[in-house]
């Protein structure tokens, strides 16, 4: 059935505008994104291919890729049947920065989990009486480890559904699909979001996460530099909404996307208003490039986007007065410490009307497995960045979907919004674990969103099923 997603029409002045800087100037070919008004016909692919050669097509989204002379590209944007088009977008997932996390010692309440009100200190720390059951959350990212097993349960991870998409623009251009390379990753980008929503196990202690009890479906959509194209981005979008629409159709289904690049794609938006279309929710990272501004897809409004914070007693281990504490002693006060709470530097602010940010959780300096090569050990670091606060989102949404299986997106981003605790304007004292020196932390009223997201607070603003 045909879906009019897009509502703006493309003519050859406005390229500028949905292309990067300079591609409509290039010389030699683009990889371009082409949405069409119509379903992808044989009249309209016949028609198409006089232009350039079509590599991919998506069905679902009226969309195709294509590979075309820099000179045609003007052209394809006056053709009757097209809606929008754009240059294939680079998409970037890597954290901020990485910290080497040793001596873990019992894996119990992490600081993070605490501050947003899931666990408190020690064992048999749940403060929430949701814990995901019956939710499923794909992480959209680089794929699980080899050795995924050792550090979550194998019934808590969607094999079945499990996917890798590859391909896109300066790669073979062609979106492909990779059989079982979503479970050989060397990034560990994905298994480090994962473990934040999931829990993980070290050694044999297990260490909580915010929604412990759902199911996540890995789709790899990043390579092993934690890079991707909005073209793979788009099909791994797609594959989830189809699972939503089918297999899927009587169980809730969230999207993480810790990912993020400059321009929103069109067939990116098509994708991303499908899968809404479909019942999906979709949460992704607002980026980390501070006060140059949010990244998309995480800027798009219908999208839950999520900011970073972090907590000033987070790297007291390093403090002379707290030698004998660790990752898992820090204990948050309550209520929640506004007080103690900063802006990542690091998180991007909404710099103008079409950005929308929308909440901040924990993301600075989050402890979970990760890993650089492949291989059956384990590793375990603190990463920073918006990437590490998306989860925390996603799984707070599960937990709101397992009280609600009825919330649509617009919802799920309703009630978050009116849950978040207001951040003003601020400067903190953080300690750089790195430099080991304190710095002083500043943001404007353009880094908060609506506040920081607790998981008690969305869960009292959500209505139980009538």
């Amino acid at each position: 059935m045909k879906r009019i997603l897009l509502k703006f029409v493309v003519v050859s002045t406005m390229l500028l505008a949905l292309l990067p800087v300079g591609a409509a100037g290039k010389i030699g070919s683009v990889n371009l994104n082409v949405v069409l008004k119509t379903a992808v016909t044989a009249e309209v692919l016949k028609a198409l291919k006089g232009h350039g050669t079509v590599l991919t097509v998506y069905e679902e989204l009226d969309a195709v890729t294509m590979k075309v002379k820099a000179n045609k590209v003007a052209l394809i944007a006056t053709l009757p049947f097209v809606e929008a088009i754009g240059e294939d977008a680079e998409r970037n997932g890597a954290p901020i920065d990485t910290v080497l996390a040793t001596d873990f010692g019992d894996g119990l309440s992490t600081w993070n989990l605490d501050l947003i009100n899931v666990t408190d200190y020690w064992f048999d720390n749940r403060q929430v009486d949701y814990d995901g059951t019956g939710v499923y959350v794909a992480v959209l990212d680089t794929g699980l480890h080899d050795s995924w097993r050792k550090y979550f349960p194998e019934e808590r991870i969607a094999v079945e559904y499990a996917k890798s998409f590859g391909g896109g623009a300066g790669e073979v251009a062609r979106v492909s699909t990779q059989p079982n390379k979503w479970e050989h990753d060397q990034n560990g980008h994905g298994t480090h979001v994962t473990s934040t929503i999931l829990g993980y196990s070290l050694g044999d202690t297990p260490v909580n996460g915010v929604a412990p009890n759902v199911t996540i479906i890995p789709v790899k959509v990043l390579n092993q530099n934690g890079r991707g194209w909005s073209s793979v981005i788009a099909m791994g979008i797609t594959y989830i909404a189809d699972l939503k629409l089918n297999e899927l159709k009587d169980y809730p289904v969230v999207i993480n996307m810790s990912l993020g690049g400059s321009a929103l794609d069109p067939i990116e938006k098509a994708a991303i208003d499908y899968a809404i279309e479909a019942g999906v929710i979709i949460v992704a990272s607002a980026g980390n490039n501070g006060t140059m501004g949010m990244g998309y897809p995480g800027a798009y409004e219908p999208v839950i986007s999520v900011g970073a914070a972090g907590w000033q007693e987070e790297w007291t281990i390093f403090h002379p007065d707290y030698r004998s504490s660790w990752w898992y002693l820090l204990d948050p006060s309550e209520p929640t410490p506004l007080d103690q709470i900063y802006i990542s530097d690091f998180s991007s602010r909404s710099i103008s009307d079409e950005q929308d940010l929308d909440v901040i959780a924990p993301g600075s300096w989050i402890v979970g497995p990760y890993q650089l090569n492949s291989g059956n050990k384990t590793s375990y670091y603190f990463l920073g960045g918006t990437s590490m606060a998306a989860p925390h989102v996603a799984g707070i949404v599960a937990l709101m979907l397992e009280k609600n299986p009825t919330l649509s997106a617009s919802d799920a981003e309703d009630i978050l919004e009116v849950a978040a605790i207001p951040l003003a304007p601020g400067s903190k004292q953080v300690f750089n674990p790195s430099l080991r020196v304190w710095e002083e932390i500043s943001w404007g009223d353009d880094a908060t969103g609506h506040g920081f997201i607790t998981a008690d607070a969305a869960l009292a603003g959500t209505p139980l099923v009538p």
